[in-house]
């Protein structure tokens, strides 16, 4: 009887090792995942609404512009570098505990120019697919209707919010360095409404599964 209750101690410590081991391993992988693969955020504000909504949740790829090591201020593996048009997160400026999304609107070497709520890039006017203006009023107001002319300068870019007319962005702090760019806007895996009053009005079904343009 001794033999087997040894036998079966030992058994029993070999499961619990093994299932943590599992979740020592599970844990490192998410670890791996979030710091250098995808990482989930939640929309605060509506700076980037219609495209982006209070209480929506998405997932950023954070491989795209390369990976960023602890302790090392240098990318590597970059695969691209952030594009007019896409959707960043980014670390705000201003205040380094803070994540930002917003578009990309100039490049590196891009002269950016906003007069009367048109945007004009390198003296052209941009078609501006994404930006809604809500305040029906065209004023003087800078930086919002006017501002620049600014050269955005190398590795860094000018982003905007897709709600122009209230949005906290480019326009009023400057430029977002590479380097401080965390990833790109993916996919929505979520979203609430928390205005709304009953549970199933609170989700909001038809954007879950959204690809972020």
């Amino acid at each position: 009887m001794a033999k087997k209750n040894i036998e079966t101690k030992k058994s029993n410590g070999g499961v619990i090792r093994e299932y943590a081991e599992s979740i020592v391993i599970a844990i490192l992988i998410a670890l791996f995942i979030r710091a250098f693969v995808v990482q989930a955020f939640k929309i605060p504000s509506g700076s980037m609404e219609p495209t982006l909504l209070i209480g929506d949740h998405l997932l950023v790829n954070k491989f795209i512009y390369g990976i960023k090591l602890p302790f090392v201020d240098q990318k590597f593996f970059v695969y691209k570098e952030p594009q007019r048009d896409d959707i960043v997160v980014f670390i705000f400026p201003k205040d380094k505990s803070k994540d930002f999304i917003k578009r990309v609107v100039g490049t590196p070497g891009d002269t950016v120019e906003v007069r009367l709520k048109k945007i004009y890039i390198n003296g052209k006017l941009w078609d501006d697919p994404h930006g809604v203006y809500r305040d029906a009023a065209v004023t003087g107001l800078v930086p919002r209707d006017n501002f620049g002319p600014v050269v955005v300068p190398p590795e860094h870019v000018l982003v905007m919010g897709d709600n122009r007319d209230r949005s906290y962005d480019g326009r009023f702090w400057g430029f977002v360095p590479f380097d401080q760019i965390k990833g790109k806007a993916l996919i929505l895996y979520w979203s609430w409404d928390s205005l709304t009053g009953n549970v199933t009005e609170k989700i909001r079904f038809k954007r879950i599964g959204q690809l972020i343009h």
